[in-house]
């Protein structure tokens, strides 16, 4: 599996080909697609450039994407979107068009609270467990563990010296995970070390500008597709291959 994450928390202001109106995600998750995308992660915006979870914003950059492509479309629930975590819950529970699945960052204030109404919603949920946080220990614990889609093991160290190993790390404190599919990602300058171990290991993965704006060579990304196109090679597989 290689997932396309669309744009993240960036702006124009970091590079601009982050896509950030519905049309431009719509765009962009088809370019992901073709280009070999098997999933596509979006972080809805408001007019202003902020991520936000208002059904107002998330129901027509999903009509968009969906629009354009078939793949399965998921979004984020981050708490930097709605801080406080009963307004984030309410939020969820107003979505008129849901999306396949929305990752939950398991070390926020109410994650599980909105993961289980995303399951008694139908929407999958991918389990983000963040490297340097207690996330882990508190997945571990949690009754919600076997029912997640996913888990998203997101390695936080942006240091191509040392991602790989924090990547280890945090599979290592993962265990078992409930026996649940792991994909597993970096960010900034570790993005493609963890990458490359991703292919090593047969796990699951993701590419695209919200994980990094530059290539393996160092130059720009033109845009997500590029990203996708470079990511499938980098990691062994074939445009196409899940």
């Amino acid at each position: 599996m290689m997932q396309a994450c669309l744009n993240g928390r960036r702006s124009p202001a970091d590079s601009a080909s982050v896509p950030m109106s519905p049309e431009d995600m719509a765009r962009s998750a088809a370019e992901a697609v073709e280009a070999g995308a098997t999933a596509v992660h979006v972080h809805p915006k408001t007019p202003c450039g902020h991520d936000s979870l208002s059904p107002r914003v998330l129901a027509p950059t999903l009509e968009a994407i969906r629009a354009r492509v078939t793949v399965p479309v998921g979004v984020t629930t981050g708490a930097w979107a709605e801080p406080d975590p009963a307004a984030r819950l309410a939020r969820v529970r107003t979505w008129t068009v849901l999306p396949d699945f929305a990752s939950v960052n398991w070390h926020e204030p109410g994650a599980e609270a909105v993961a289980a109404q995303l399951l008694a919603l139908g929407v999958g949920v991918e389990a983000g467990i963040w490297s340097g946080t207690g996330g882990a220990a508190r997945f571990a614990a949690s009754a919600l563990g076997p029912r997640v889609l996913r888990v998203l093991a997101e390695v936080t160290d942006p240091d191509p010296a040392t991602a790989e190993a924090s990547a280890r790390s945090l599979l290592a404190d993962l265990g078992g995970a409930f026996a649940r599919p792991i994909l597993l990602h970096g960010e900034e300058g570790g993005t493609w070390p963890v990458l490359r171990l991703a292919g090593r290991l047969g796990l699951a993965t993701r590419i695209g500008l919200e994980d990094t704006l530059f290539l393996p060579d160092g130059e720009r990304a033109a845009d997500n597709a590029r990203l996708v196109t470079e990511g499938l090679a980098q990691y062994g597989a074939l445009p196409g291959r899940p």
